[in-house]
C-alpha cells in the first residue's frame, strides 16, 4: 500500500446523519414493502408505498459501506485486543438488551403468529441463532450477523500484522474472491466465511476512508473503482434473491442508481464534514440509530398485529415506530453507556490477565 501522510481524522458527524437516512429506508421496506413476515405468511402494512419502499433494502448496503470506513478508523492505532473490546462492547450488549426487549414485546402482544420461547432467547444469544437451529428473533439480524463476522476479520487481520499494512493485497484477493464465487461455484459456506456476497460495499467503505486520510495514488482509484464496481454487482445479484421471496421485478438500473448515489453521499459526507444539526443532535441520531434498527421490525410488527384490520393505517404504524425510537433514544441516554463501559472493563480485565499469563 502507498504510503500517505496520517492526516488528522476526526468523527465524520453527517456520516451519523446518513445512519438515520439508511435505517429510515429499511424501515420503509419492511412496513411499505415486504410487511411483517412470520411462518410465510406475509401481508403488507403500507401497500400504497410499495413502488418505491420495495427499494428500501438498499439501506444495508449502505450500512455496510460506511461501516468500512468507520472500522477502519476505530482499528487504526489499536491492537487486535482493544479493537475487539471496542467492537464487543459497542455491540454486544445493546443487542442483548433490545433482543430481550423483543422476546418479551413478542411474548406479550404477539398473538398466533409470533412465537418465542427460552430456548430461542438463549440461541439468540450468540446472535447466529440459525447456526443453532433456531430463527432470528428479529429477521433484520442477519445483516449483524455480516457485521460481526467483518470484525472478527479485522480483528484477526490487526493480529496478523496485515491490517491496514497490507490493505490492498487484502481488498484485492477478497474482491477476487467474491467475484470468482458468485460467478462460478456459488458456495454458501465461502459466502459465509468470507462475506462473498457484500465484499464490495465493505471495501468500497474501507477505500473511501483511505481517500479520507489523504490517499490519492493511481493504485487508490483503481481499487476504489473496482469496489464499487463489485458493489453494484452485489445489489443487482441480490435481485433474484428478492423476486424470488417477493414475486416482484426490481429495476436493475434503479438499483444500481440508488446504490451509486448512496456511495456519492456518503463520500460528501466524509470531505465536506459539514454537520446540519448541532453536534450534540447528531450524535445522538446516529447513536440511537442502532437500536431502532434492532426494535423496530419484529417488535413493531408484533404491536401492530394487536390492531384489527382496519386501524393497520399509516398512523398507527408512525405512532408505533414514535414509540420505539422513544425507547431506543431512552436506551442510548441512561442504559447503553453504562452496559458499554462495564462491558469494556470486564473484557479489558480478561485480556490483561490471559495475557499476564
Amino acid at each position: 500500500m502507498a504510503k500517505v501522510g496520517h492526516a488528522s481524522v476526526n468523527r465524520v458527524e453527517a456520516l451519523d446523519l446518513l445512519r438515520l437516512v439508511a435505517v429510515l429506508g429499511v424501515v420503509l421496506y419492511h412496513y411499505g414493502f415486504r410487511g411483517p413476515s412470520v411462518d410465510d405468511q406475509t401481508w403488507v402494512a403500507l401497500p400504497y408505498l410499495s413502488s418505491f419502499a420495495m427499494y428500501g433494502y438498499l439501506g444495508v448496503p449502505a450500512f455496510f459501506v460506511i461501516s468500512g470506513f468507520v472500522i477502519a478508523y476505530s482499528a487504526e492505532g489499536r491492537t487486535a485486543s482493544e479493537f475487539a473490546i471496542a467492537r464487543i462492547s459497542r455491540i454486544y450488549p445493546t443487542f442483548v438488551l433490545c433482543m430481550t426487549i423483543t422476546a418479551l414485546g413478542i411474548l406479550i402482544a404477539g398473538g398466533e403468529f409470533f412465537q418465542v420461547s427460552f430456548a430461542r432467547w438463549a440461541a439468540n444469544l450468540v446472535i447466529a441463532s440459525p447456526a443453532l437451529g433456531f430463527r432470528y428473533m428479529d429477521p433484520a439480524y442477519w445483516s449483524l450477523v455480516i457485521e460481526v463476522t467483518f470484525y472478527a476479520w479485522v480483528a484477526l487481520l490487526i493480529a496478523t500484522g496485515l491490517f491496514p499494512r497490507r490493505l490492498d493485497m487484502l481488498v484485492l484477493a477478497w474482491l477476487f474472491l467474491s467475484i470468482a464465487n458468485e460467478l462460478t461455484a456459488d458456495s454458501a459456506i465461502l459466502e459465509k466465511v468470507f462475506l462473498t456476497d457484500n465484499a464490495g460495499y465493505f471495501a468500497t467503505g474501507l477505500m473511501l476512508y483511505e481517500f479520507h486520510r489523504g490517499r490519492r495514488d493511481p493504485m487508490w482509484f483503481c481499487i476504489f473503482g473496482l469496489s464499487v464496481g463489485i458493489a453494484v454487482f452485489h445489489a443487482i445479484h441480490s435481485l433474484g434473491w428478492l423476486h424470488a421471496h417477493s414475486d416482484v421485478v426490481f429495476q436493475p438500473s434503479i438499483v444500481a442508481a440508488i446504490f451509486l448515489a448512496s456511495v456519492a453521499a456518503i463520500f460528501l459526507a466524509t470531505r465536506l464534514n459539514v454537520s446540519l444539526l448541532p453536534s450534540k443532535i447528531t450524535i445522538a441520531i446516529g447513536a440511537l440509530t442502532y437500536p431502532f434498527y434492532l426494535l423496530h421490525q419484529q417488535l413493531g410488527y408484533a404491536i401492530l398485529s394487536r390492531f384489527p384490520p382496519q386501524y393497520q393505517s399509516a398512523m398507527t404504524v408512525c405512532l408505533i415506530l414514535l414509540a420505539i425510537v422513544a425507547g431506543s433514544w431512552a436506551i442510548c441516554r441512561y442504559i447503553e453507556t453504562p452496559l458499554r463501559t462495564t462491558t469494556r472493563q470486564l473484557l479489558s480485565k480478561t485480556f490483561s490477565r490471559r495475557a499476564a499469563a
